[in-house]
Order: structure tokens, then C-alpha cells, then sequence
């Protein structure tokens, strides 16, 4: 499945440590799983954490998941014993947290297995400044933003339109899209709340996320709304496809859609949203047959 057209709608923190959330992962209808090492487990139950997540992968039941680890910092003690438990896991990404330099990404990648991706978390200043050079490095496959730590570090206050945060996104956004690596929003941390949710799921997906990174499986429905392509875009992707064809037959390098000007470039995103959704039908498909 290529990178541009798998989904990532919806990517659920999970505790590494939690045999039964591990277990309940296999069946929820989410696009990933970032299986946590890091802020969800406390220094002195890392070890045990580390075994019940080894175990959990290498049993494996998890489909077409994305399964992605999130271990400890460069900066800690424990890094290195998580890449060590992780050896015969085969998880398909490790996520770094508080990456601040491709040097991170480089010396990651010095220890790790070339086959497993890296993803970096982004969620301090230096580590937005630098967001260019940290996805160009050839190891690096997705971004997400870490957006409590990142507000934080900001000294920024919450608001509901993640105003002072804008800029801090759409350069992450920046970023991802100039070196072709995938880029995912930031939590929301209420997560009894759907309002709230939705809102920033709509704003995420408005300034071009591939997706939202959850703390609750309550959440994942909603995520997975909101990042699909609608029945009103895919209706409107396959027109625009058509009228384009039939233009460019009749030697034309333009068409008209609902007083709407195509041109290749519509006729590219419109394949892409397509190829998306055909995905996604294809992954809801197997999850109610089991195939």
C-alpha cells in the first residue's frame, strides 16, 4: 500500500504497559497505534512494560494497524533498552519523542533495523524551527506534533481555535509536505467532548493533517469521519476526473465542474481522494469479515 494513499485518520495512544488496551487494540476500527514506552509508563514499571509490549507484537493480530512505538527520549537512560526489547517485534515505526535535530533522527537510525521507519515527535521550538531538515533526513516517514509539551514550551495559552499554536502547525505542515512525509495533529485532551473534538479534527484536516492522534478509542470514530473523504467529495472527485477526460479528448487543457475551472492538478488530488477512499472501503470491508 503506498504511504499517499493509506489512511491515518485516527492514531490512538496506547500504554505499552496495558495488556488489556493492548489486547482491545486489535479490534478497534483505527488507522494506527502509537504503543507508548514513554510519558504513559513510569520509570519503574518500564521493564515489565517493555516484555508485555514485545509480547503483544510478536503475537501480532493487529491487521492492517499501523503499529508505531513510541520509546523513551535520546536524553534518557532507557532508549537504548527499548530498541533492545523491540529487536525481534518488528513494529513498523519507531516514533521519537522531542526530536530537535536530524542528528536525533541520524543517531536512531545508527541502532535501528533500516526496514522499521522513524517518526519524530515535534513538540519544542527548536524542534518546529528545524522541521525541514528533520523530515528531509532519508529515515524519517511521519511527523507528529506533540502540541501539550509544544504549548508548554511556548508558554502559550489554550484556545479553542488553537490560535497561538497556527504557526506552529501549518510550519510542521510545511515541512511534511515538502519532503513527503506524513504529518500528524496534535491530541485533544477533553475527550468527552465531541464538540471540541470535531472542531479540531475539522480545523486539523482544513490545514492538511493526515490525520489526529487520539487519547481515547471514544475519539476514533469521529477522527475517522472527519479525515475521510465525504460521499459530496468523492461524487465531486469522480466528476471532475470524467470532465477532464472529456476535455483533454477533445484537445482542451481545461473542463468545467459546477462553474469550476479543472485543471491537472484538481484531476491529480482528485485521484489521490479517490484512491484514499477506495482504501478505506477496502480496510472497513475486511474489519466486518475478518478477511
Amino acid at each position: 500500500m503506498s504511504e499517499d494513499t493509506r489512511p491515518y485518520r485516527s492514531v490512538l495512544y496506547i500504554p505499552g504497559s496495558k495488556q488489556r488496551a493492548l489486547e482491545k487494540a486489535r479490534s478497534l476500527p483505527v488507522d494506527a497505534i502509537i504503543l507508548d514506552l514513554e510519558d504513559a509508563v513510569t520509570p519503574e514499571a518500564k521493564p515489565a512494560a517493555r516484555k508485555t509490549l514485545a509480547t503483544a507484537l510478536s503475537e501480532g493480530g493487529y491487521g492492517a494497524r499501523v503499529q508505531i512505538v513510541r520509546i523513551n527520549g535520546l536524553d534518557t537512560p532507557w532508549w537504548q533498552d527499548d530498541i533492545a526489547a523491540l529487536d525481534d517485534c518488528d513494529p513498523d515505526a519507531i516514533l521519537l519523542p522531542k526530536v530537535n535535530s536530524p542528528d536525533e533522527i541520524q543517531r536512531l537510525a545508527d541502532v535501528l533495523a533500516p526496514s522499521v521507519s522513524i517518526w519524530a515527535m515535534l513538540e519544542t521550538p527548536l524542534g518546529v524551527l528545524n522541521a525541514q531538515s528533520i523530515a528531509a533526513h532519508p529515515r524519517t516517514a511521519g511527523f507528529v506534533v506533540g502540541s501539550n509539551d509544544l504549548a508548554k514550551e511556548l508558554n502559550c495559552r489554550f484556545r479553542a481555535d488553537r490560535l497561538p499554536l497556527i504557526m506552529a502547525l501549518q510550519t510542521v505542515l510545511l515541512a511534511a509536505r515538502a519532503e513527503g512525509v506524513i504529518a500528524i495533529d496534535g491530541v485533544y485532551n477533553q475527550f468527552k467532548d465531541a464538540a471540541g473534538l470535531q472542531f479540531e479534527c475539522e480545523q486539523g484536516r482544513d490545514l492538511g493533517f493526515d490525520g489526529k492522534s487520539l487519547i481515547h478509542p471514544a475519539q476514533i470514530g469521529l477522527a475517522n469521519q472527519v479525515f475521510a473523504p465525504s460521499a459530496s467529495e468523492i461524487s465531486l472527485a469522480q466528476r471532475q476526473i470524467e470532465a477532464f477526460k472529456q476535455a483533454s479528448d477533445a484537445g482542451q487543457g481545461v473542463a468545467v465542474v459546477d462553474g469550476t475551472i479543472v485543471e491537472n492538478l484538481h484531476v491529480e488530488t482528485a485521484q489521490r481522494l479517490l484512491a484514499k477512499a477506495h482504501v478505506i472501503a477496502k480496510q472497513a470491508v475486511a474489519a466486518q469479515t475478518g478477511v
